[in-house]
């Protein structure tokens, strides 16, 4: 029987590489995966492109990774509070595509079901549509926005089975949910694991079919 429990975070992040796009789920520290946060550190990759609603305010979180300037680039919707990525995007050294959260949410969810993009009106008129193509409907412009995906997936999820079906503890499930469908290696850390079967299938909020590891939380 298929079986995604890995031992640690450490295992969770095999084969992250120097360049690649990560998401990482989370609003503020409700479904952060900060297990891994710290095990990407130990990995010593370099110039990773990071999708994320936020860009850290605390050092167990993103500000880890752009304290040890580890990425390049983020694609976020709320930037503020991040002391470290501040100090690197005013000295740039550090990309930043800022996007409007629903408009992040909708481009993840777009590259999670194999779409070629949407229509949306946010951002038309100002800089947030600069280069990108617009397309008039029934007489009202719309921005082409683009699909999200990336070769690693990182969220927190509550309870999972070995199977890698998982539930949210409330709000932590916030990006969490869709991220996992829009990742090419799609990692959850949780705080228990349980047997096949035991969890309610109403319950469920991220199937099997799109995890390919889980494992169990170090932190209290």
């Amino acid at each position: 029987m298929r079986n995604v429990v890995v031992r640690d975070a450490e295992a969770a992040v095999e084969g992250v590489k120097d360049g690649q796009t990560v998401m990482m789920g989370g609003f503020g520290g409700a479904g952060l995966p900060k297990d891994v946060i710290k095990a990407v550190l130990d990995k010593g990759v370099r110039d990773l492109v990071v999708i994320s609603n936020n860009a850290g305010s605390s050092d167990d979180d993103l500000s880890a990774w752009f304290g040890a300037k580890i990425v390049r680039k983020i694609i976020c919707s709320y930037p503020r509070s991040a002391k470290q990525f501040a100090e690197q995007y005013r000295a740039g050294t550090v990309e930043l595509e800022l996007v409007p959260q629903g408009t992040l949410v909708e481009r993840i969810r777009a590259g999670g079901a194999g779409l070629g993009g949407f229509l949306s009106p946010v951002g038309v008129g100002t800089v947030f549509a600069d280069g990108k193509e617009k397309i008039m409907v029934g007489g009202r412009e719309f921005i082409l926005e683009l699909p999200l995906r990336a070769d690693f997936t990182f969220v927190k999820g509550h309870l999972a089975d070995s199977l890698g079906n998982v539930t949210y503890n409330k709000t932590a499930r916030n990006h969490c949910a869709v991220m996992a469908t829009a990742g090419e290696t799609v990692a959850i850390e949780v705080d228990r694991v349980v047997e096949t079967g035991q969890l309610d299938p109403e319950s469920i909020v991220t199937p099997c079919i799109f995890v390919d590891r889980v494992f169990v939380r170090s932190q209290p």
